[in-house]
Formats: structure tokens, sequence, C-alpha cells
């Protein structure tokens, strides 16, 4: 098997949770949401798992203090291309892949990430997204994919013309990459965008505009996709965890 690392996103305020929490730290039926990510980076028997943290970084390093992971910081918070940038200090030299998830996205199972990590390690592209089908995808970029399944381009849908708006297929902001082309790639990024911000799915534009390929899993559950922003997606999420915990047992 290849060599697998994660990074975890978490360095969020969490503005609409309505508390100075930091985001990932919210309770989820007991535990902080972004101990079910850790998990699951265990689970696929990540050999590294760096949490990149801002806000109130101190107190979710206390409150991760007993787990087997390192931390990069991110300040000011520019975006999630400028987040993972962060980790790059401690991949030097790396030759393996990186999963980049998010420690607001504690529904992810196991299974999926394997069968991302599957087609990553079978097609060897520099990058592999996970995606998903949503009947209404308005607001989300759409993923264009050529006559082989990799994908052309992701449209956001500001830009997308009639035809690509006809697509019902997301990016969910979950990623496989190679390592060192992603950290070589990602001080390319630009911030010309109205939140001036780094965004990591430029990374796949710049790859995508060399030819290079990159591979997409669809999920059959969007649900799991989902990223928890308000104290409502707090407890339907807490309703899925205590329903797969009702079906396993």
């Amino acid at each position: 098997m290849d060599r697998m690392s994660t990074i975890i996103l978490a360095a969020g305020k969490g503005t609409r949770m309505k508390s100075d929490l930091p985001k990932v730290l919210h309770p989820l039926n007991g535990r902080a949401m972004v101990h079910y990510v850790i998990d699951l980076a265990e689970e696929i028997e990540s050999e590294k798992i760096v949490l990149i943290i801002g806000h109130k970084k101190e107190m979710v390093q206390e409150a991760l203090a007993d787990r087997n992971v390192e931390f990069a910081v991110q300040e000011p918070q520019l975006g999630t291309g400028h987040a993972v940038l962060q980790a790059r200090p401690l991949f030097q030299g790396y030759e393996g892949n990186v999963l980049v998830l998010s420690g607001d996205v504690p529904l992810l199972r196991k299974e999926t990430i394997q069968r991302l990590v599957q087609v990553h390690q079978k097609q060897q592209p520099l990058a592999t997204l996970l995606t998903a089908q949503m009947d209404d995808p308005t607001g989300y970029g759409r993923i264009v994919r050529d006559s082989d399944g990799y994908v052309q381009q992701i449209v956001e849908h500001k830009d997308a013309d009639e035809e690509v708006l006809k697509i019902k297929e997301i990016n969910v902001g979950i990623y496989i990459f190679q390592a060192a082309p992603l950290f070589e790639t990602l001080p390319l990024v630009k911030n010309d965008n109205q939140q001036k911000e780094y965004y990591l799915p430029d990374v796949l534009k710049i790859y995508v505009e060399r030819g290079e390929k990159i591979a997409a899993v669809l999920t059959e559950d969007v649900e799991e996709t989902h990223g928890i922003n308000t104290v409502e997606q707090l407890k339907n999420a807490e309703q899925i965890l205590l329903q797969r915990l009702h079906q396993r047992s």
C-alpha cells in the first residue's frame, strides 16, 4: 500500500455556532467533533496526522493532548490552500500521499475513504477528489469529467453555462494528493477573488491546465460529506451517529 498521511483543517471559528468555542471542539454525543475525524484518519492507518489550527489554538491542542497528532498553525486564516501550505514543513522529503479532511465533517465513513484511497492508488493521479450528487446543486462547484471519467474542470456555479448547470455532481472538499507535487504547487495559487483567500481547489485547476490526471470518486451518501455549521446541523449529526450505532448493535 502507498504511504498515506492526513491533514485535518481545524482552524476555523464557527461563527454560526453562536459560541466562542473553536468549531471543531463542539460536542457531538459527548465528544468533540474533531475526534471522529481523527478516528477516521487512524482507521485508514495514516502515518502522520497533522491538524491545522488557528482560532483558540491552545484550547484545541489541550483538548487533543492524548491523541497522536501534530499541529501546524494558520494565522491569519487565508483560505484552505493557505491552511494546507502551513503543513509543508512537516512533510519535507515525504514521498507519499496526503488525505485532506475537514475537522467539521464528522460523518464520513471509513468505507468511503477506503474507496477514495483505492482509486487513487490504482490510477495514480496527482489528485483524487470525493464528489457527491445533489438534487439541487445551486451554489456548488460542478465536476466536469472527460470521456475517460477524469476531472476536466471544476466550474464554480457563478461561472457555469447552461450545460454545466445541468450537472448534479459537486466537489465536497475531501481530497487525496500526491504530497510532493501538492506542496510544490500550493505557492502558485493566487488570491484574486473577492475574499482575497487562497483556495485548495485552485491546485486542481493548475493541474488541469497542465494536462495532469485528476480522478474523482462519487460517494453514495451525500449526507456523510456535510460540514457542520449550525447548532441544528450538530443535532442532526448526533441523530445520524446514534442511528449508526443502533444499526451496528
